[in-house]
């Protein structure tokens, strides 16, 4: 009869519109757009113990970890989890490292069709038309951008908004990363540096208080304050008094207690999924076609395990690069390319090298 399925998504990524179709086809869902964040937890709870799930596909790791620290029997009897994004296989590492961990995790966002794909291509393209579609077209010709993280959604947002005239600026705690960024042709700078003379600053690290309250006072009047994926507080809001998000507001005048006037897209929060469309499907699909092979993965495991073989440790584990492979393949032939075959192996072993391997005739 296939799987019984439920899905939670806090309020200000609902859209209304996917709840009921959802319910018809038998799917318990717990999705609310005017919830606060106790109706969000309290919610999330219930669903919980509603469905006692074998499985947890996960996207932030607030679920998985939600469940952990408040139905901690569940979550000793999971299979496991599939994890979607950088922040969250981020937490469940320090879940590990912690001892806390007490199930498989499957990092589904290390898979380069995540990484490469949704996070580059989709969350690095839409991020830039919903704020087109908010501050207008041509906003971004001449304007100066700092970009904090050059990870593949910073990296693709920059490259996007530079197509579009802008002057980017990237900063970064890695080295290795903010050289990366000048190899491709973006001054890497330190923020504190750029914040009184940009037009715009976008978070996108995933890391809380990436602009805390101290980068926000340095800001010049009007600055344009994003951020592009996100967590909650990726902008130090908490430390603003009397602040309250707003389901669906685009944008906003922030009074920055001792500091200028700044304009804040999407409440703080992540401006493509909460004020725009989100990733387009034919992005998307290869992310769920990733959580698809890693639950697919993690239900094989555990039957090996139930027949006396290993059972998987509770860790974040990796997928192989076969199942990208696999992946990327049937993606590429419903959309009418190929390969190349790959060369035939003549037999070369370890052993032969430059110094063997001549030419007839030398």
């Amino acid at each position: 009869t296939g799987a019984r399925v439920g899905v939670f998504c806090e309020g200000n990524a609902v859209d209304p519109r996917v709840i009921e179709p959802l319910r018809r086809r038998g799917v318990l869902v717990e999705a609310d757009p005017s919830w606060d964040t106790e109706q969000s937890r309290t919610a999330a709870l219930r669903l919980l113990d509603d469905l006692d799930p074998t499985l947890v596909v996960d996207d932030g790791a607030s679920f998985a970890r939600l469940m952990s620290m408040e139905r901690p029997q569940m979550a000793a009897r999971v299979v496991g989890v599939a994890e979607e994004t950088t922040s969250g296989v981020r937490a469940f590492r320090k879940m590990e490292a912690a001892g806390a961990l007490s199930y498989p995790v499957i990092a589904v966002n290390d898979s380069a069709l995540k990484t490469g794909f949704d996070n580059a291509h989709g969350t690095g393209e839409t991020c830039v038309t919903t704020m087109q579609r908010l501050l207008g077209p041509d906003w971004f010709d001449g304007k100066k951008v700092a970009v904090v993280g050059y990870g593949p959604v910073g990296r693709g947002f920059a490259q996007r908004i530079r197509a579009l005239g802008a002057r980017v600026t990237v900063c970064d705690a890695s080295s290795v990363s903010a050289l990366r960024a000048v190899f491709e042709g973006f001054p890497a700078r330190d923020l504190a540096d750029v914040l009184g003379s940009s037009d715009m600053v976008v978070s996108a690290t995933g890391e809380r208080h990436t602009l805390d309250l101290s980068a926000l006072r340095k800001m010049a009047d009007g600055t344009v304050v994003a951020v592009i994926g996100g967590i909650l507080n990726e902008i130090a809001l908490d430390e603003v008094p009397g602040f309250r998000p707003k389901e669906g507001e685009g944008m906003r005048v922030l009074h920055v207690p001792d500091g200028p006037d700044v304009r804040l897209l999407a409440s703080g929060d992540g401006v493509n999924y909460t004020v725009g469309g989100g990733n387009p499907i034919e992005v998307m699909d290869l992310s769920f076609a990733v959580q698809a092979s890693a639950v697919t993965y993690l239900l094989a495991a555990d039957r090996r395990a139930a027949q006396g073989q290993d059972a998987l440790p509770h860790k974040v584990l990796h997928l192989g690069a076969q199942a990208d492979e696999k992946i990327a393949r049937i993606a590429l032939e419903v959309r009418g390319w190929k390969t190349s075959p790959k060369a035939a192996d003549t037999g070369s072993l370890w052993t032969t090298t430059r110094f063997t391997d001549r030419t007839e005739g030398e």
